[in-house]
């Protein structure tokens, strides 16, 4: 059971590549097609509860799937990346008018008694990946729109991620200075 979760995990973050390599050979609508069945694999895989999230990721990829086969046209399919980043967007925005913010939540997971300076810090991070969601989904559309498969592909099935890499990087070096300089301002 494990295996197929993790197979459709890899398979979901090929989605661009999958989606260009497919359309070298074949119309959108087969992709859109095999796509649709994807979607059935990745609900049929998220039956527990506590995974709505990737539930409604799953079966905003079916829309985009149905789309592109009652269209048969590729845009449908590249708007696709943009739309998990206007759903991400969603989430870490609403969060922050409806407090604990996404980064806090899981924060908590590993200190559950997290300091009101923690919870600032938390807010900021979230507040930083909402600006990030704005910038990589103004990109996911500009590629989908105006760039060619290539460069489509190339901007969200790669570049995309490792931006996202490095902001998880840099926000890891950033926590580790704050934390650093916290614990030198207690012992002085």
């Amino acid at each position: 059971m494990a295996w197929r979760k993790w197979s459709l995990g890899v398979l979901t973050l090929c989605y661009p590549v999958a989606v260009y390599v497919g359309l070298q050979y074949w119309p959108p609508r087969v992709i859109a097609l095999l796509l649709v069945a994807l979607t059935a694999l990745r609900l049929g895989a998220s039956r527990h509860p506590g995974q709505p999230g990737w539930r409604a990721l799953a079966l905003v990829a079916g829309l985009v799937a149905l789309a592109g086969l009652v269209s048969d046209q590729a845009m449908p399919l590249k708007l696709y990346p943009a739309l998990v980043n206007g759903a991400l967007l969603a989430v870490f925005g609403w969060s922050l008018w409806h407090p604990p913010s996404v980064v806090e939540r899981l924060a908590r997971l590993r200190e559950p008694d997290l300091p009101a300076s923690g919870v600032a810090y938390t807010r900021k991070v979230t507040a930083a990946w909402c600006v990030f969601f704005c910038f990589n989904g103004a990109m996911a559309i500009l590629t989908a729109c105006f760039a060619s498969d290539q460069v489509w592909a190339l901007y969200n099935g790669a570049i995309a991620y490792v931006l996202i890499g490095s902001m998880f990087a840099g926000e890891w070096l950033v926590r580790r200075r704050v934390m650093t300089q916290k614990a030198g301002s207690r012992h002085e």
